[in-house]
C-alpha cells in the first residue's frame, strides 16, 4: 500500500491520459494479476503499452498478447515472445518501489530503448518470473 502511496503521483498522469482517451475508445478495467488500472484499447501510440505508477495504457485489447523483448527487436538475441502484461507489471513493481524518482531515473538511463536496464529488468522478469529491479544483474 505504501508503495502505492508513493507512486500516486506517477498514477494520476496515467489516469489523466486513461481518462483522456475514453471518448475515443479507451476502456478501463482492474488487474489484479497486474496491480494495475488497465486502460485497454488506448487510441495513441505506436503500439503496446506504458506504465506510469499503477496505471497501464495499452493499445490492444488485452494485456496477454504475446510481445518480443527490447533486445530481441534491436537485433541482439534471439528470445522467445512474452506477456505483455508481465512486462508492464515489472514496471509497476519498478513505480512502486522508486515512486517519483521512476521518471527521472528511467530517462536517464536512456528512456524507451533495448540499453535501459529498466526496460532490460521487466523483459528478464516477464521471461523468467524473477528479476524485475533494474540494478541486478543475473
Amino acid at each position: 500500500m505504501l508503495g502505492g502511496v508513493w507512486t500516486l503521483p506517477n498514477s494520476l498522469i496515467g489516469l489523466a491520459g486513461g481518462l483522456l482517451a475514453l471518448p475515443w475508445g479507451a476502456r478501463p478495467s482492474i488487474s489484479a494479476r497486474d496491480g494495475a488500472l488497465v486502460f485497454l484499447h488506448y487510441p495513441w501510440g505506436p503500439g503496446g503499452a506504458i506504465t506510469f505508477g499503477n496505471v497501464i495504457l495499452a493499445t490492444g485489447q488485452d494485456l496477454d498478447r504475446p510481445c518480443l523483448s527490447y533486445a530481441h527487436r534491436a537485433g541482439w538475441c534471439q528470445q522467445p515472445s512474452m506477456r505483455l502484461g508481465d512486462h508492464e507489471r515489472a514496471h509497476v513493481l519498478q513505480y512502486m518501489v522508486l515512486g517519483v524518482l521512476f521518471l527521472p531515473l528511467y530517462l536517464l538511463c536512456g528512456g524507451v530503448s533495448a540499453g535501459n536496464r529498466f526496460e532490460q529488468a521487466a523483459d528478464r522478469y516477464a521471461l523468467t518470473g524473477r528479476g524485475w529491479w533494474p540494478w541486478l544483474r543475473e
